[in-house]
């Protein structure tokens, strides 16, 4: 389960210049409209802090998982979108301001939400209860770092040069799906010994985690009337799961190999349907939607 130096060192790196390339193509504007109009900021954050885990719930009940991977599974289910998710949101031209204020504030309520779903499920399918922190000072820095403060860099550059970063955005397009591509090459080779044996216990019940988080973003978009942006930005946030934190709980806390096996699956799975989502979203929502002459409101609704 462990990463390969090509991740642990690389992927910061790269999504560090993709984030700054992400904040090249907004303005204050974006976040303003997120605060003016929150309805898909509550939508997100509520479906993403307890809509997912009572999902995982009942897909380890339906299929009758062993309390391991049933408890590996509500933790990958609890954890927030990562930063890969924002990326995901650019190629498939969601609302990529929604997707980082969604990706910002699930993953400070996670410190206090995630330990809360882990004890219940180690108490519910393991009959043990164990007391876990996450830890505070990291999460908190990791976000400053590889969200907030490249964004911020990105901002800035394009209101010195708004000509080049707008000439900048497909390359940054590009450049993130080469680099998602390599990530999901090297997260398979590094489970290339136990990639059978992973599907055969975790496959079914974190695709079924993962689709399903998508196709609640999508729908809840629809029913309280989302654009169609926003509604992608949420779907991509409930899919695109922070992977990295599930592991730090089952294999460092916990110290349950067998509990990683969910994250480490959903981790590789999550890569495809996203990029199956950015499809989708490229395909119903047009290039000149994402302008900044497009008041955000106008967009049309999703489904």
């Amino acid at each position: 389960m462990e990463s390969s130096p090509l991740i642990s060192a690389g992927l910061p790196i790269a999504l560090f210049i993709i984030m700054i390339g992400i904040g090249m193509t907004l303005t204050v504007r974006d976040f303003r409209q997120v605060a003016v109009y929150p309805k898909g900021m509550v939508v997100g954050t509520v479906a993403q802090i307890l809509l997912m885990p009572m999902v995982a719930f009942a897909i380890a009940s339906m299929l009758d998982l062993s309390s391991a991977i049933a408890v590996g599974l509500v933790i990958i289910a609890a954890c927030p979108g990562g930063t890969t998710s924002n990326l995901f949101v650019l190629l498939s031209r969601g609302n990529i301001a929604l997707s980082i204020v969604l990706t910002v504030t699930a993953s400070l309520i996670t410190i206090v939400t995630l330990p809360l779903f882990t004890n219940y499920a180690l108490q519910l399918y393991a009959g043990t209860e164990e007391s876990i922190t996450l830890p505070v000072g990291r999460t908190v820095g990791m976000l400053v770092g590889i969200v907030l403060f490249p964004v911020a860099i990105g901002m800035i550059f394009r209101t010195r040069a708004p000509e080049l970063s707008r000439r900048a955005e497909s390359a940054v397009s590009v450049f993130g799906g080469v680099v998602l591509a390599l990530l999901v090459v090297g997260l398979i080779w590094g489970v290339r010994d136990q990639i059978w044996d992973l599907l055969r216990q975790a496959g079914p019940a974190t695709l079924l985690l993962n689709i399903a988080g998508i196709f609640l973003g999508l729908l809840a978009g629809r029913i309280v009337g989302l654009t169609q942006r926003e509604s992608i930005a949420v779907a991509v946030e409930l899919g695109i799961k922070n992977s990295t934190i599930a592991l730090l709980v089952t294999l460092t806390l916990l110290e349950s190999s067998t509990m990683s096996i969910p994250a480490a699956v959903y981790g590789v799975l999550m890569f495809p349907i996203g990029f199956l989502l950015a499809a989708y979203g490229r395909k119903v929502i047009p290039a000149t939607t994402i302008t900044t002459t497009t008041p955000p409101r106008t967009e049309t609704k999703a489904g």
